[in-house]
């Protein structure tokens, strides 16, 4: 009687835990269920900017990409025609070619509307773009970024749903990318403070990951010679990289009276925002990658459209900082402490180096006499790296809880060192964790710790050590907890340096 109330109990606890399982299961959204959810923008002009059959439109971009020679850098910034594929498709594949083999993760999409007259920029912000090739998801942390604090740029689907411009450009970057995001961006009216905030917010996330496309055909409706004297004039003025030069020839082309000649460029203002994040990135090289107008196309000579496709090109290697910019760093946090601890007055700064308006990360790390006075900081922050550097040099200062606040007196005795960091990502399995190139972030529940990756250097730590010294010390969590399923581990790296 005892063996079988025992087997009872345990079906009956078998499918208890079953029913409990079950029950979470179905309360619980799957993937396909949260995708549901958010808005796809279905295409609107498949069928007649570009084929709607999926192997057609493949087949038909290969054929531009392969009549292109191969190319030895990637553009930052790269401007492209948006006409109907069999007009403007070839100029275009002279600029998607150039993103082959790269390792952009997130495209800002940015032109003007053609369909509904509105003031400000209109930001897609959430769900998924669809073409005959697939979906792409939108980047909704990065647009948020772009709408905060900007009160000309809004979100809005309702402009997108028939607009074109921004549209043609997908199914491109479909064929010669893998796993990345987008953030469509409209512009209405020309607005040259719209055009400055939103140039000042695109160049502070523009990255070797994160790449802008400016949507634009050129000259509209000229005959066939006005067409390549026009687009000739606006082409030179962009690679010239300065603004009031693409101003001066508009204005003067259309002054001209030139028959037919409706437009220069249908995106001026968003060309313009493209230059102006240019020059604040420091970006010179300027590129005419290919051009060619619809009279090259038909044959016709009237009522003419041009295209170009042009690349704007940062001489930078990756993210990390040169010397005059860590040296420009390391001031501003040097600078900052003596203001704040001599009269708690926040320092402003006229920033030298664009690159330092981009928003990354960073700690502030305070030493004296060879030994840790504090150490805080930031990861993917919506400022500046300036102001990250700005703001946790006091932190470091005065808020870290392992040491008393540091003083004026003591500052001279004191050197800063900066970690500015890449964005952090999630790992699966511990043994990923390389000592010396990656910092290690642990997180679990609400309780989380940080080691920067010269931890490992400084102390001579194997990864065991390292991994039971972050869950102690700076997670107050169990030594072992980096063995666990229920704990999540985040890796970055850092480019340091420090005062001499």
């Amino acid at each position: 009687m005892k063996k079988e109330i025992s087997i009872f109990i345990g079906i009956s606890v078998a499918v208890l835990i079953l029913a409990i399982f079950l029950f979470r299961a179905a309360g619980r959204p799957k993937k396909d269920e949260i995708e549901q959810n958010l808005p796809i923008r279905p295409p609107a002009v498949a069928g007649s900017f570009y084929s709607a059959d999926k192997e057609t439109l493949s087949e038909q971009i290969d054929g531009f990409l392969a009549n292109v020679p191969p190319s030895e850098k990637r553009p930052t910034i790269l401007i492209v025609p948006h006409a109907g594929y069999e007009y403007s498709g070839q100029v275009a594949a002279y600029g998607f070619n150039q993103l082959v083999d790269s390792d952009i993760k997130r495209v800002i999409i940015l032109g003007a509307t053609h369909q509904v007259p509105f003031s400000g920029a209109a930001v897609f912000d959430k769900g998924f773009w669809q073409t005959p090739l697939g979906k792409v998801a939108i980047d909704a942390d990065l647009a948020t970024k772009i709408i905060t604090d900007n009160e000309l740029v809004f979100e809005s689907q309702q402009y997108h749903q028939k607009e074109h411009s921004l549209e043609v450009e997908l199914p491109f970057l479909q064929k010669v990318l893998v796993n990345f995001q987008i953030v469509p961006i409209l512009m209405g009216e020309k607005d040259e403070k719209l055009i400055e905030d939103l140039a000042t917010v695109i160049a502070q996330n523009l990255d070797s990951q994160t790449l802008l496309i400016i949507s634009t055909d050129l000259s509209h409706y000229p005959s066939y010679e006005d067409a390549k004297k026009v687009d000739e004039k606006t082409i030179n003025a962009i690679l010239s990289g300065e603004g009031k030069n693409l101003d001066k020839a508009i204005t003067e082309s259309m002054a001209a009276n030139i028959p037919g000649l409706a437009t220069c460029a249908c995106a001026e203002a968003a060309i313009r925002v493209g230059m102006r994040a240019a020059q604040k990135m420091a970006i010179s090289d300027i590129r005419l990658l290919n051009y060619a107008n619809s009279g090259d196309i038909t044959g016709t000579k009237e009522r003419i459209v041009g295209y170009a496709s042009i690349g704007f090109y940062s001489e930078r290697v990756g993210d990390e900082l040169n010397l005059e910019e860590q040296e420009e760093l390391l001031g501003i946090a040097r600078q900052t402490l003596e203001s704040y601890l001599k009269d708690r007055k926040i320092p402003d700064f006229e920033i030298a180096h664009p690159f330092l308006n981009r928003n990354l990360g960073a700690f502030v790390t305070l030493r004296k006499n060879g030994q840790l006075r504090g150490c805080i900081g930031q990861f993917e922050p919506d400022i500046p790296l300036w102001q990250v550097v700005r703001q946790k040099a006091i932190d470091a200062a005065l808020h870290d809880a392992r040491f008393s606040p540091v003083t004026l007196e003591e500052l001279k005795d004191i050197k800063i060192e900066v970690s500015v960091l890449s964005p952090r990502q999630k790992i699966d399995d511990w043994r990923q964790i390389e000592l010396g190139k990656h910092g290690v972030v642990i997180q679990k529940g609400q309780r989380s710790g940080v080691f920067l990756p010269q931890v490992a250097t400084e102390t001579g730590w194997d990864l065991e050590t390292f991994m039971g010294q972050l869950c102690s010390q700076k997670a107050g969590l169990a030594w072992d907890c980096w063995q666990k399923d229920d704990v999540d581990l985040f890796t970055f790296t850092a480019q340091i340096f420090e005062e001499e």
